[in-house]
């Protein structure tokens, strides 16, 4: 098996898994901040039980590397993964998953603003649909609370697309570590808008299976998957979560998106599959020269 396939695979199966979390946080009744609190106590367990295996030198060149921008990053993460958590319980998972999906050119045009990374042709066509889309779908006749839904959305959106620029600046950074740190962060921030911090069983193991199993593996196996595959490749793969987590929802919570997701979505969707096949088309091309 090429390197190529086996990071397809592993990539294929990490974004599969993850696409079950907006189910998972459907499946509650808590508020997203009592979901948050919790969900990053298990995310930090999971990611520091790998601690255990390695050495203290580990953890020490971890933190050393980079270490302000391991925090501003393990901030943005966190504050993202607050936003995406309050998005999925007041609008339909297909309008964040949908939303969130613009997060690659999102990226690319904040790598422009704050480290002046060159910026494509191809990237601001594509923005220029992308927005289309997104506005079709603001555009929609929702409640109030969906309307709140797609502006988490988007905001969870920028504080990813912030946090993946830096991951992409700073490589050496640890994955492992930041997202120890992020689900620590999760929790505290979580703590200061959570009323109480009681929480029923049923509830407590749902959270655990997601922040114990489905959020580190899928992590895991994209992170793995990623680096056998370019990022075109894996801005591809993605679109597994944008199509799969609507799916999951409607299967189990018979939760049916509007017409203006639908529209809004298929313009989206198709945007990004045109985009990624043409970046990965020119740097083949690049690379046979």
């Amino acid at each position: 098996m090429t390197n190529s396939a086996k990071g397809l695979i592993l990539g294929s199966m990490g974004v599969f898994i993850m696409s079950l979390e907006s189910l998972f946080i459907k499946f509650t009744t808590i508020s997203p901040f009592l979901f948050a609190f919790y969900i990053g106590i298990f995310m930090f367990i999971s990611m520091a039980s790998t601690f255990l295996f390695k050495d203290f030198n580990y953890l020490k060149k971890a933190v050393k590397t980079s270490f302000p921008f391991l925090l501003i990053c393990s901030f943005f993460m966190a504050t993202s993964n607050i936003f995406f958590i309050n998005a999925v319980k007041t609008t339909t998972v297909a309008n964040v998953v949908i939303i969130f999906s613009t997060s690659a050119l999102f990226s690319a045009l904040i790598g422009y603003l704050l480290y002046k990374q060159k910026v494509t042709k191809n990237i601001f066509y594509a923005s220029f649909f992308m927005f289309i889309g997104l506005f079709i779908i603001f555009n929609d006749k929702l409640e109030v609370g969906s309307i709140k839904g797609n502006i988490f959305a988007l905001l969870c959106t920028l504080f990813f697309s912030v946090s993946f620029v830096l991951l992409s600046r700073y490589k050496d950074m640890n994955r492992v570590v930041l997202t120890a740190f992020s689900g620590i962060l999760l929790t505290v921030i979580a703590y200061f808008f959570c009323e109480e911090l009681s929480i029923d069983l049923k509830t407590l193991v749902i959270v655990m299976i997601m922040g114990l199993i489905i959020s580190p593996i899928s992590r895991v196996l994209l992170g793995t998957g990623a680096k056998y595959i370019n990022a075109s490749e894996v801005s591809l793969l993605m679109l597994i979560e944008t199509i799969m987590a609507p799916i999951w929802v409607w299967i189990f919570l018979a939760e049916v998106p509007s017409s203006y997701t639908f529209i809004g979505g298929f313009i989206i969707i198709l945007t990004l599959i045109i985009n990624s096949i043409y970046t990965l088309k020119q740097e083949r091309k690049n690379l046979s020269f």
